[in-house]
């Protein structure tokens, strides 16, 4: 697997990762790999952009999980934008969203972080 499947965009010290139509076990550890790289890489924020998800498992959780642990450990913030209906419920159902930000937008999400907002428009939502 590789980056073009979590696409990853930087807005100065903030990476927006993309995930694809489904997220699950056959791409879960491709995706741990590619959040870590980008806290690795000196990312102060991580936006997971779930917008265009319809399918996540348990296992796609897990590597998000890992992900947000690693993020609280660097001093980096972590925000989730999700908005169809069943990635919101496997949200609810695991508890992500009591651990992480879950935002409507990508917008919305970079404009929660606490170094201020980050440009609707190069946010690209």
């Amino acid at each position: 697997m590789s980056g073009e499947e979590f696409p990853a965009r930087w807005l100065g010290g903030a990476v927006v990762v993309r995930l694809p139509a489904e997220a699950d076990l056959t791409s879960a550890d491709a995706l741990r790999e590619a959040l870590l790289a980008v806290l690795n890489q000196g990312a102060r924020a991580l936006i997971v952009d779930m917008t265009a998800t319809v399918f996540c498992d348990s296992a796609a959780i897990h590597s998000i999980t890992r992900a947000a642990r690693r993020a609280a450990a660097s001093g980096a913030e972590i925000r989730l934008a999700a908005c169809t209906q069943p990635v919101l419920r496997v949200l609810g159902l695991l508890g992500i969203d009591r651990v992480v930000g879950v935002y409507p937008t990508v917008s919305d999400a970079c404009d929660s972080l606490p170094d201020g907002p980050v440009s609707p428009a190069a946010a690209g939502r």
